[in-house]
């Protein structure tokens, strides 16, 4: 039977693999299919457009509709500039807690359904178990879309999906949905003495940053009824800012990005309304003097965001193994909602604290470790 040591190990070799979202993770795909594949699993592999990184979409079991998908990511936040006392690519324990980047924010979780997997193939399973492992959560959900598809297309609708994001072991029932974009202003350049001469893409992008500062401010300022979310508003932020050349250079060039998080029920079309006429006021303005300039808007993400459903068969699954049975909701965002919209029962719970997700020095207590090991044993029990 897999036990703490097992887990313990599995985590260190996951966190071993720099899987930083910008860079590839099939280095950590081809870890866990050589540790799975004795089994004799299902693997299918769903890569991005430039094969670089991929998603994994194990079966344990037979090839039929319901079972459980266990769900998580393989990609984590970058550790650059962050000042780390140990190495974040090697599992350190140190009173009681075990370090590294992702051990939290959630190889722990991956960890244990490698580390699982044995006990789940040596049942003689009558519905199967799926691991989705999945790549780019951490910049907004975008990788997970096309293995929740082909899912769809094969007829595997599971009764429920269990995505492992770090909860301390509480169910959650629901959470924001996230929408990133990113805009780029171009205007001409011209000397800072001559302002006129020029169309400052800095001075058009601070004006439009400031219709979404605003937009932000009218959030907050009203937050759905009955929200439980905190904050229970729909929040606005923008994450990076750059452009200009030099100090006495009209700036040709101005990009930036922001993300909205909203709770359900609420318009993020209404709520960008106003930053969006905007947009297209400011476009026609810098295109009557430079006809090559303008302001372009892109959308990097969109995910959806998790719909409480107290009575679901995901829901009720995971409560009954953990005994938890509060009301619970989280402000970010993560892949649930996605599985849900697509028509599968959906709770998030997994090993760990948010608060320590993208931190230096990110630990796990091995106390949340040894959790795990008591709840996946009783699922192995329960599904056998």
């Amino acid at each position: 039977m897999t036990d703490l040591h097992t887990a313990r190990d599995h985590l260190a070799q996951l966190i071993a693999f720099d899987t930083t979202s910008r860079d590839s993770n099939l280095a950590l795909i081809d870890w866990v299919e050589e540790q799975l594949a004795p089994l004799g699993v299902t693997f299918t592999r769903i890569p991005n457009e430039t094969g670089d990184k991929a998603n994994l979409w194990v079966r344990i079991g037979p090839d039929a509709p319901g079972g459980i998908v266990l769900s998580g990511h393989t990609d984590v936040v970058p550790v650059d500039g962050q000042p780390w006392d140990t190495d974040p690519w090697t599992l350190t324990e140190n009173e009681g807690r075990l370090y590294g980047r992702g051990t939290c924010d959630m190889k722990a979780f991956v960890a244990l359904c490698t580390a699982f997997a044995p006990a789940f193939a040596a049942n003689a399973l009558s519905k199967p178990v799926h691991f989705a492992f999945s790549f780019d959560e951490e910049v907004g959900c975008t990788g997970v879309s096309p293995m929740i598809d082909k899912m769809v297309a094969a007829g595997a609708a599971p009764s429920a999906v269990w995505v492992g994001e770090p909860t301390l072991w509480k169910a959650v029932s629901g959470h924001k949905g996230i929408m990133g974009y990113e805009v780029e202003v171009l205007g001409r350049e011209a000397h800072s003495s001559l302002p006129h001469h020029g169309v400052s893409a800095v001075g058009e992008a601070i004006d439009l940053m400031t219709i979404l500062r605003r937009i932000a401010a009218d959030a907050e300022a009203s937050p759905p009824e009955g929200s439980t979310f905190d904050p229970p508003h729909a929040t606005l932020t923008i994450g990076e800012v750059s452009g200009g050349t030099a100090i006495n250079i009209i700036a040709r060039q101005c990009r930036f990005a922001f993300d909205l998080r909203r709770p359900a029920g609420v318009d993020a079309d209404a709520l960008l309304a106003p930053f969006m006429e905007a947009v297209a006021a400011a476009d026609a303005r810098i295109k009557a003097t430079v006809p090559e300039g303008g302001v372009t808007v892109r959308q990097l993400c969109n995910a959806p965001p998790l719909m409480p459903d107290r009575d679901s068969t995901a829901e009720t699954l995971v409560r009954r193994l953990t005994g938890d049975n509060s009301d619970r909701v989280v402000s970010y965002a993560a892949e649930a909602g996605q599985f849900q919209e697509a028509g599968f029962p959906t709770v998030i719970c997994g090993p760990g604290s948010i608060e320590q997700a993208h931190q230096p020095n990110e630990y796990l207590a091995i106390s949340e470790l040894a959790r795990g090991v008591e709840i996946f044993g009783k699922l192995v029990r329960e599904i056998g």
